[in-house]
């Protein structure tokens, strides 16, 4: 890179902060956003502080003091039968001039370009410049068409950096296009060489819209040629166990709930016998709500794994989500002939090694845990089904580590976070997607607010004194120095002053596990009325008694979380408030408040949090070696996406290896860009 003009060693190293290293990257840092700097007549300028573009003969420039620190440019244009200021501001410096450059250019009679939003000035109209430049014959890539604008890094200016990838342009016919021609012809697609000009340089919107979808089209195919290639290799890999009913643990289990499936519930676990019956291995994300009832279709899979001779997996992401899923069998379990353990990292007892030498001979035949099951001492006699709770919070090499306990397990991934379709498509392409729709009947609706806290505080009070219980939750453990923040040790002490006669117990994320689950004994058994916490309590926490929450300076909560944590309250028969208190919300956070109280459709909030926060913040960080779309939109690409699919999974099925010759350039390009990847994709 430092081999091109103007760019020598230190400005080498500038760039490499970018990850730019060679032309190949230069061409590949696709624009932000593009400004119009088409030249404007002045009746077409917008309001005020609108951005313009304006061309005019130099015909005074004159520099003036604008305080101690201040100094003023003044260029006055002839623009036609009228002139416009230009105006430039410069810190004063006793060392040196800081107008001496523009002086020795401005001079009358020379023609130059200024972009920058205007406003009225004392003398008319004046534009606040931010960039310039002198008019010559040259076509430059400043002025007079829609410029690209770069992201940049301390040191690398914007002006010089497009004037760099402007040098370079003539590079793009050097560029190999890795996309079948008979793909683009039959999507109709620009070239890639087009593509890349238009992008950076586009002569019109029209073009830098075609050249966008091209780019996009690319960044979604590559990634489901490479999700369809994991499926083929994962169906043509060891079969499966293949688990078929015989009821003798399905039906009395189904007989002792003392509730019928809904009509969504039966249609998942149809969809997952069928999965499991065969020697394919399953791979299928289990989405719902919160309530909607994913625990006992997971406990049918795992007693259809069991009754076919084959043991069982269930790893949840905090140990108060393992325990509650153990009470949860211990309930729906009663009686019937199954052996269950719990593992995790705090139990490291006799008793513990005596379990898992029963888990290795197939004594025990369902094992619920954290991470620990992920430990090299855990083994499996015949490993038939991992079920993976709130599956986003682990990385997919976790994942990986657990299904390879078994032989071709089959895999059930849930997630109670709703996820939107154009994501589903894209990070769990390869995955079959099932979705429990509907509630159980009775569940009451529960109505959100944004309040006082002092009216949280009532609703919290009217509850208790009605035999009810309330969650309050607060957002840090400790106290923060930059953060106005109610911290939950601090909350908790207020909460106890406030209600000295009711029992408040205190849960985060810090203490130790048998603290835990003594609070949340207590709590579930109605001895704590009032339960101060960290979002700790947003998986696995289901106290049916429970009809308040209350989430304090809710602006630190995403949306998606927001309506995780509301599904805390409502699932019993009682109604259930939730109160959104917040200190000094960003307008951001005003928007995102409002409308989680206006809706309690999970799909459409996460569409709106997808939106927001974008797809890595949205499944979270644990969830490691996500492709980043640099073009590629998921909140507003789904029809793009669904198409790229498409065609992906049909021209594996032609060419499963892509080994004929116009696909071999696409099969390095996906190996370049996931073979890292691909490793674990079996269980991603």
């Amino acid at each position: 890179m430092q081999f091109l003009a103007g760019v020598g060693p230190a400005r080498a190293k500038l760039l490499a902060k970018l990850k730019l290293a060679t032309v190949g990257d230069l061409l590949l840092h696709y624009p932000r956003a593009h400004e119009d700097r088409h030249l404007s007549q002045r009746g077409a300028w917008g309001a005020p502080g609108s951005a313009v573009a304006v061309e005019g003969e130099i015909q005074d420039f004159q520099v003036s003091g604008g305080g101690k620190d201040l100094l003023f440019g003044r260029a006055v244009l002839a623009t036609g039968s009228k002139s416009v200021e230009a105006v430039w501001f410069r810190r004063r410096s006793f060392r040196y001039d800081p107008f001496e450059t523009l002086k020795k250019k401005f001079i009358p009679g020379v023609k130059l370009f200024v972009y920058g939003p205007w406003q009225f000035g004392p003398r008319g109209p004046e534009i606040r410049v931010e960039d310039h430049e002198l008019v010559t014959d040259e076509a430059s890539p400043h002025r007079n068409r829609w410029v690209p604008v770069y992201d940049l890094t301390e040191g690398v200016d914007g002006r010089w950096l497009r004037g760099l990838v402007w040098s370079v342009r003539g590079a793009v016919g050097g560029v190999s296009d890795p996309l079948p021609e008979s793909v683009r012809t039959e999507h109709g697609l620009v070239p890639l060489a087009r593509a890349l000009e238009d992008f950076h340089f586009p002569t019109d919107l029209a073009a830098r819209d075609r050249a966008r979808r091209r780019l996009a089209f690319d960044e979604f195919f590559t990634l489901e040629t490479a999700m369809a290639r994991v499926r083929r290799e994962r169906h043509a890999g060891p079969p499966a166990p293949s688990c078929r009913p015989t009821k003798q643990l399905l039906s009395p289990f189904r007989q002792a709930m003392g509730f019928d499936f809904t009509g969504a519930q039966k249609r998942v676990i149809i969809e997952i016998f069928e999965d499991m019956g065969s020697t394919r291995p399953m791979n299928r994300l289990l989405m719902g709500e919160v309530g909607s009832g994913k625990t006992v279709v997971a406990v049918s899979a795992l007693l259809l794994a069991v009754e076919s001779g084959r043991q069982a997996a269930l790893m949840a992401p905090t140990e108060i989500l393992a325990e509650q899923h153990v009470r949860r069998l211990e309930r729906l379990l009663e009686g019937l002939p199954v052996r269950w353990m719990l593992l995790t990292g705090g139990r490291k007892s006799a008793e513990s090694r005596r379990q898992r030498e029963a888990l290795a001979q197939g004594e025990i035949q369902i094992a619920v845990g954290t991470h620990a099951l992920l430990e090299s001492q855990v083994t499996f006699k015949d490993l038939g089904l991992v079920v993976i709770d709130e599956q986003h919070r682990f990385g997919v090499d976790q994942r990986a580590v657990l299904g390879s306990k078994g032989v071709s397990p089959h895999i059930l991934l849930m997630t109670a976070t709703p996820i939107p379709r154009t994501l589903a498509l894209t990070y769990y392409g390869d995955l079959s997607v099932s979705a429990i729709d509907q509630l159980p009947p009775g569940r009451p609706p529960i109505v959100s607010r944004w309040t006082s806290e002092t009216e949280a505080l009532s609703g919290v009070r009217r509850a208790v004194q009605e035999g009810r219980q309330a969650y309050v939750v607060f957002p840090l453990v400790e106290e923060s120095e930059r953060l106005d923040l109610k911290a939950v040790l601090k909350g908790w002490e207020h909460l106890k002053e406030a209600f000295p006669d009711t029992t408040v117990g205190l849960l985060h994320g810090r203490m130790k596990s048998a603290e835990k689950e003594a609070v949340m004994g207590s709590f579930a058994r109605g001895e704590t009325k009032i339960l101060a916490a960290t979002p700790v309590i947003e998986v696995g926490i289901d106290v049916a008694n429970a009809t308040v929450l209350v989430l304090m300076n809710a602006e630190r909560f995403g949306l998606a979380q927001l309506h995780q944590l509301r599904g805390r309250v409502g699932r019993g028969v009682h109604a259930s408030s939730c109160y959104v208190v917040s200190g000094s919300p960003s307008l951001d956070a005003v928007e995102r408040i409002k409308m989680f109280c206006r809706t309690s459709d999970g799909f459409q909030l996460a569409e709106e949090d997808l939106r927001r926060r974008g797809p890595g913040e949205f499944l979270g960080s644990a969830q490691h070696g996500l492709p980043e779309f640099r073009v590629g939109n998921l909140a507003t690409d789904g029809a793009l996406i669904a198409e790229a699919r498409s065609a992906a999974f049909r021209l594996i099925q032609e060419d499963p290896d892509l080994a004929q010759p116009d696909h071999r350039a696409l099969a390095a390009d996906v190996t370049r860009r996931y073979a890292h990847r691909l490793h674990f994709a079996r269980v991603a």
